[in-house]
């Protein structure tokens, strides 16, 4: 046998003797383990060990309960919430300079589209309010923009929401429903 031949052959082993130490060595390690069990009824209504934070998608308490639209200023952030007080979505919104009170408040009127005091062209919009002699309404730019920024001392009062909230909001937000602002 060629001297090239041993030389290649004698790595070769070489190399398979390492990747089999190392395979033996991984093989030692913690391994995670899947498992396929269902909570049991038990098992989800133990209290929890200690305070948890509430998920951000929680309705807030406080907000009232039966088919709502609520609106947290402090989080930017809405709930639809239904009849049996569970939230059916939930998202973040660019709030205008000028906020409603914290309250309850009913949509009062619907708008398919116009163009917002910003210039922008919106659509879905729901009134519900009105404050400092502007209409407070949710909102989204036709195009699906976020809002621009606007000029120092501008007052705008549209709350703006992404094209696929507006669409939902829109659908959920019939005349008559309630829409509850809490801090």
């Amino acid at each position: 046998m060629p001297a090239s031949k041993v030389w290649v052959t004698g790595l070769t082993v070489g190399a398979i003797a390492v990747v089999a130490a190392l395979a033996v060595q991984a093989d030692k390690g913690a391994k995670p383990e899947a498992t396929a069990t269902r909570p049991t009824a038990s098992a989800s209504a133990r209290p929890s060990a200690g305070p948890t934070k509430p998920a951000a998608t929680a309705v807030p308490d406080g907000s009232g309960t039966g088919r709502r639209i609520v609106y947290s200023l402090g989080e930017k952030r809405v709930w639809l919430v239904d009849a049996s007080d569970a939230p059916r979505r939930t998202f973040t919104v660019w709030p205008g300079t000028v906020s409603p009170d914290p309250g309850t408040y009913k949509v009062d009127v619907r708008r398919d589209a116009t163009t917002g005091s910003d210039g922008v062209k919106i659509e879905h919009i729901v009134y519900f309010a009105s404050k400092s002699g502007l209409s407070i309404a949710f909102s989204n730019a036709v195009d699906g923009s976020s809002p621009p920024a606007v000029a120092s001392g501008t007052r705008t009062s549209g709350i703006r929401t992404k094209k696929a909230d507006g669409s939902a909001l829109w659908t959920f937000g019939e005349t008559g429903t309630a829409v509850v602002v809490v801090k």
